[in-house]
């Protein structure tokens, strides 16, 4: 029985705080340096809803998204943020 390994990457070397401070200010691209994987962003917990549409108003919703360049879900969370005001 043949088993298949997963290729290692290459691991960047650690940097200190400072030189990323330093590339952060000249612009460089961070991406190498963080691990995204578990990123979250404080404050900011998610819940999942479930919203029944009449499918006229769906129709709307999905044409002034497409319109816009968004997806369904990020255009009803715009309009959403844009009517209410949220304390933070």
């Amino acid at each position: 029985m043949r088993v298949q390994t997963k290729k290692r990457t290459s691991q960047t070397k650690a940097i200190s705080a400072a030189r990323l401070d330093a590339m952060h200010d000249s612009g460089e691209d961070l991406s190498a340096h963080l691990d995204l994987t578990n990123a979250t962003r404080p404050g900011r917990e998610v819940q999942r809803v479930n919203v029944d549409f009449p499918v006229d108003l769906l129709r709307a919703i999905d044409r002034e998204a497409k319109r816009i360049g968004v997806t369904r879900q990020a255009f009803i969370k715009l309009r959403l943020a844009d009517t209410l005001t949220i304390s933070r």
